[in-house]
């Protein structure tokens, strides 16, 4: 037996292994590398210069391990249509996020000389817009006479009244009881007569004809469709299916439905009843926003509902404006002093 006192086998403590606390740092360096890389691509890109561009596309792309069209090639999007890269000059002093042409460096008179010019280009422009709206409200004028007259041959010219607006010449054809009757949209006769004398001088005409219908106040229940939106739709797409069927292509013609949103008088006045049930066929305008935007102006009274001018009350119209400003022939006499002589 061994001895109490005999020393025990000591076991081997284990110890926890020793934990780096600096691996952060190749975790920090790869991060640091990566950035450096970027920086330097980035720099090398803020000059444009076609061998600097052609070695990094050839670098990029060997070290991807593929040839990108994108880096190569005589039609690469980067390299410009004629592979002749140039470096754009931009003025520090101007801010591309507000528009300014920096002009902070300058002096007042500079600065005064600057916004002279600016406004001369502005009304320069003004002025352009304004020739071209006077001569658009022209041509549309020749088209209403060109309806007018057919209108006139038909004894039909009090069922349409003309409009110029921004949009357009605007033919107003009161539907009631004469185009359509009451809460259907199958044409009348008469309204029949009515586009088929219009029809002819649109299907000439380069612009897009937009068809609207409309209804009046009344809160009467329509019969036939279930509001006055569909019944108002429905009129007009009538009138459009008639003017493709009289010679206009049927990609320049639109209908829309407004039911009673648009009066064209006052839903007060007693004659709203019939003038509110209309359809307009709006001759669309072919300016800009902004030179359309001066049609009514340009047109003068003709931006209020009137009734067609014909071709012959035109000239009427011009001669007499023309005798009017001829000066008159004055027969000039001559007075003949006699002086005596004592």
């Amino acid at each position: 037996m061994s001895s109490g006192g005999g020393k025990r086998k000591q076991k081997h403590e284990e110890h926890e292994e020793h934990v780096n606390h600096e691996r952060w740092l190749v975790s920090y360096a790869d991060m640091l590398t990566l950035l450096f890389v970027l920086f330097v691509v980035l720099f090398s890109m803020s000059d444009v210069n076609q061998k600097k561009f052609a070695q990094l596309a050839q670098g990029l792309s060997q070290g991807f391990g593929s040839k990108s069209a994108a880096f190569s090639g005589n039609y690469a999007p980067l390299d410009g249509a004629s592979n002749n890269a140039q470096v754009v000059q931009i003025d520090p002093g101007s801010n591309p996020g507000d528009g300014s042409s920096g002009t902070e460096g300058l002096n007042q008179k500079q600065k005064e000389a600057v916004e002279r010019a600016i406004k001369a280009e502005d009304r320069k422009q003004a002025s352009a817009n304004a020739e071209k709206a006077a001569k658009e409200a022209e041509d549309l004028k020749a088209i209403e006479r060109k309806i007018a007259d057919a209108l006139a041959a038909q004894k039909m010219l009090g069922s349409a009244k003309f409009t110029i607006d921004q949009r357009g010449l605007i033919v107003t054809i009161v539907t009631n009881e004469v185009v359509f009757a009451g809460n259907r949209a199958e044409l009348q006769t008469g309204g029949e007569k009515i586009l088929n004398a219009i029809a002819p001088t649109l299907a000439g005409l380069p612009n897009n004809i937009e068809v609207d219908g409309h209804t009046n106040q009344l809160k009467a229940r329509t019969t036939f469709y279930p509001s006055g939106w569909e019944l108002s739709a429905a009129r007009a797409s009538t009138t459009v299916r008639f003017f493709t069927d009289h010679g206009l292509p049927k990609k320049r013609l639109s209908a829309v439905g407004f039911s009673d949103t648009k009066p064209l008088i006052d839903p007060k006045d007693p004659r709203s009843i019939q003038m509110n049930r209309r359809v307009d066929v709006v001759v669309l305008t072919q300016l800009t926003a902004d030179q359309a935007a001066l049609l009514p102006s340009a047109a003068g009274e003709d931006g209020k509902l009137h009734t067609g001018q014909t071709t012959a009350e035109y000239n009427a119209e011009q001669k007499a404006a023309t005798e009017t400003t001829t000066p008159s022939t004055t027969t000039e006499h001559t007075t003949t002093k006699t002086t005596t002589h004592d």
